[in-house]
């Protein structure tokens, strides 16, 4: 069996920022309908709320990057 690296260990990592991070939006595709989230959060909960149903089936996430955003002014 493979031994764990404890918490307590300067090698154990867990993350490398506290902020939001998100650069995707995510396009829902199914036979029925297309629609893009802006969070992996939404497309989660769209997910498991609608995986199972017998018209959604055949349904795929792409991940697509953010739009940039266009300066204002000239």
């Amino acid at each position: 069996m493979t031994d764990l690296i404890e918490k307590n260990d300067p090698r154990y990592f867990s993350q490398t920022s506290n902020e939001p991070y998100d650069r995707h939006h995510y396009k829902i595709v199914s036979a029925t309908k297309t629609f893009i989230v802006e969070s992996w959060e939404e497309a989660q909960e769209w997910w498991w709320n609608n995986c199972h149903s017998p018209t959604i089936k055949g349904a795929v996430i792409h991940v697509i990057d953010k739009p940039k955003k266009k300066p204002k002014g000239f």
